[in-house]
């Protein structure tokens, strides 16, 4: 009975401490991973195994978009993002390789404050109002939102992960959702395919900005390293996106390791705005790990407190080859009146952009 004992716990423990190994190794990975030098994207699919997607995958992300691969499909439907005029709340964090956003969990977060079947009733009617889904355009299934990602440069010439005809925008803005018709969670859903949804926005430079654009960058001097997070109230995902249902999809990859294939690119035809200032809030971080009580600047940095790393910009991946990937859209080109495709400038979104403004004005 001794030795059957002794046989069981050894066999517990040696599961408990594999758990807790894989988790270790797991969390080493996650600070490991850069955006440049020998732990950069180039070598993500090398030094670990299951990454191996980030270097032999054929439909990774980014892409750089061109107008001659478009094409037009009349079957895109209109893409349909339900309670994102809802006012949310949720989580803004530095984590070592990017600004990220997530919604609190409206269900936790009321049931913690009251148990009773009245408040867990209404709780209920809470969350329906709360959870943001998306579907529609490309899609198939219903998507939850999870979370959103900042991308951005040093500068204002670079930043975006998508890239139109090899020209890059400041910033892009991604919005990640999993497929709750199929899978319980992102995690379930994150390497399966039509597991997740991933909305771009680019970012271009203007004079006024968006209120969703002004609440993120008022936090960021309380980010400035990773780990550190802060509260973000009475956000709207709404203020996100620009008044424009043009957009382009394709199939892809997330593109931060492991760089799994199952994801669906939807990208917005129109930029968002963001000011120089708030760039600047962003991007000025150069030598963030030298300057840390500099008052009211907003510096940005990967490492921590104590360890402070490399500057947190500059966190976007290269350019991934297209291969036989199909890129769609809904932007009919005749209507459009858009001809010889392959001589648009570099800027293809904004073309399409002023050519509406342009229909518009002759309307009037």
């Amino acid at each position: 009975l001794l030795f059957v004992f002794l046989s069981s716990l050894s066999s517990r423990l040696f599961s408990w401490l594999k758990k807790k190994t894989q988790k270790a190794i797991k969390t080493d990975w996650n600070l490991w991973w850069t955006y440049d030098g020998i732990s950069g994207p180039e070598f993500w699919g090398i030094l670990n195994p299951d990454w191996f997607l980030c270097s032999k995958g054929h439909r990774q992300s980014p892409i750089d978009i061109r107008p001659n691969l478009l094409l037009f499909d009349p079957n895109l439907k209109s893409l349909a993002i339900t309670n994102h005029s809802t006012r949310i709340t949720g989580i803004i964090e530095n984590d070592g390789h990017s600004v990220v956003f997530h919604q609190n969990d409206p269900q936790s977060d009321h049931l913690a404050a009251n148990h009773s079947e009245y408040n867990q009733i209404e709780q209920q009617q809470s969350q329906s109002i709360s959870t943001i889904t998306i579907k529609g355009g490309p899609l198939s299934y219903s998507y939850v939102f999870h979370k959103l990602r900042i991308h951005f440069g040093l500068t204002d010439s670079s930043g975006s992960e998508h890239q139109l005809s090899g020209f890059q925008f400041p910033g892009e803005i991604q919005l990640i959702g999993y497929n709750a018709e199929l899978f319980e969670s992102y995690d379930d859903a994150s390497r399966k395919p039509n597991g997740l949804v991933g909305i771009a926005i680019f970012l271009k430079i203007d004079t006024k900005s968006s209120s969703a654009i002004e609440i993120f960058t008022s936090q960021l001097n309380k980010i400035r390293y990773r780990g550190q997070k802060a509260s973000l109230k009475s956000f709207s995902l709404r203020d996100l996106f620009p008044d424009d249902q043009n957009y382009l999809t394709y199939e892809g990859s997330l593109t931060t390791p492991s760089c799994d294939e199952s994801i669906t690119w939807i990208i917005i035809n129109k930029p968002l705005s963001i000011t120089k200032n708030q760039v600047f809030d962003i991007t000025v971080i150069t030598i963030a790990e030298y300057i840390l009580t500099v008052p009211n600047q907003c510096f940005e940095s990967s490492g921590s407190i104590e360890s402070p790393k490399a500057p947190l910009g500059n966190n976007f991946r290269s350019i991934q080859s297209i291969n036989d990937r199909v890129i769609r859209t809904n932007i009919d080109f005749k209507s459009n009146k858009v001809s010889h495709l392959n001589y648009l400038p570099l800027n293809l979104l904004f073309i399409f952009h002023l050519m509406s403004e342009r229909r518009k004005f002759v309307q009037q």
